[in-house]
């Protein structure tokens, strides 16, 4: 959340521009940014991560609702009545620019929406049945982008020719522009399934040595998978193929592992609490940036970060005037934060 935040606050583009090309500045800043179409940037991973922590979140909710005296009803009721808030949120947001109503539905809420409830309706099987669901639907992906059979979309990888724009088409009338497939959250279920399964695995009693052994295996077998069947179906974030999926979800449970090893193993919590601010808001944040909140932030700090720093050059006081807008925006969750003052749905 806090990069989604950076990234409304409009300090990645700084780090890509033209006269940067060649640095270290420019490659680091090009990792900000989604790939073109095949490959993987660490920017490519920030919605896998977003799917999988709500999934590793839901052991721990239900939980501690049961707890609370909840019946297995009211929690069926909380989760579709959450999955259709998400769903209209996330489609309510694309009608904001053009001033009318229009069918897009590629957002992370929007697809987050379909992912929560996928996860919920197998997170009381088996582990096996959870992974060999979460590999089906990668299978149906793989199955339908491959085998489709519409004229002018049987290019299977090809943008704007593969099933992936032919489902935007029938929903929206239209191709995205970026090639976002609306289809994805079907195939993405599987980040946050992945997510529902190690949060029941550090629900658990298991050691965290035991905890930390699996969340490695369960990660390096992802990537392995992701990596090496590559050359038959390729790595596209935009259409959330296979191996995409496999590879993100694989660096996403690694990164997960990594956090479990530093903040719950090795106790290692200073600073946290600059991150925990942003995360116990995400969907205010999110929303408040999204609907134009950072960008009257920005106009709001512009006149005096460009006066106070203007003589630095238009590129330095531009990225400062960036910083400081994220800096406000942390602010304000912050001061929600002291004031407990959290938004859920």
């Amino acid at each position: 959340m806090f990069l989604l935040v950076a990234e409304f606050a409009h300090i990645f583009p700084f780090l890509v521009e033209p006269e940067l090309e060649g640095s270290i500045i420019h490659s680091i800043g090009e990792q900000f940014h989604h790939c073109r179409w095949e490959g993987l940037h660490f920017w490519d991973l920030i919605q896998p991560f977003f799917m999988f922590i709500v999934g590793v979140a839901m052991p721990f909710s239900f939980a501690a609702r049961m707890k609370k005296g909840d019946s297995q009803k009211n929690i069926v009721k909380h989760v579709l009545k959450r999955s259709l808030l998400l769903l209209v949120i996330g489609w309510a947001l694309y009608c904001i620019d053009p001033g009318r109503i229009v069918f897009r539905f590629q957002n992370v809420l929007a697809q987050l929406s379909v992912t929560y409830l996928l996860a919920f309706l197998v997170m009381k099987k088996p582990a096996w049945f959870q992974i060999s669901f979460s590999i089906l639907l990668l299978i149906i992906t793989e199955v339908l982008y491959r085998g489709f059979w519409v004229e002018g979309f049987t290019n299977t990888f090809t943008p704007g020719e593969n099933f992936g724009a032919w489902f935007n088409i029938l929903i929206d009338g239209k191709e995205d522009g970026g090639h976002w497939a609306m289809f994805n959250a079907i195939p993405t279920a599987a980040h946050t399934i992945w997510g529902v399964l190690i949060g029941q695995l550090l629900i658990s009693s298991r050691s965290a040595k035991k905890k930390m052994a699996i969340m490695a295996i369960f990660g390096v077998i992802l990537l392995i998978l992701g990596y090496s069947l590559s050359p038959l179906t390729p790595i596209i974030k935009r259409i959330s193929s296979s191996t995409f999926v496999l590879t993100s979800g694989g660096w996403t449970i690694l990164v997960m592992l990594l956090s479990y090893w530093l903040i719950d193993y090795l106790k290692l919590r200073k600073g946290i609490l600059f991150f925990t601010v942003v995360g116990m808001n995400p969907l205010f944040i999110y929303l408040f940036s999204h609907v134009g909140g950072a960008s009257l932030v920005r106009k709001i700090i512009y006149p005096f970060s460009t006066g106070l720093f203007g003589w630095t050059g238009d590129w330095t006081a531009g990225l400062l005037t960036s910083i400081l807008t994220l800096a406000f925006l942390w602010y304000i969750c912050y001061f929600m934060y002291k004031k407990r003052v959290f938004i859920r749905i």
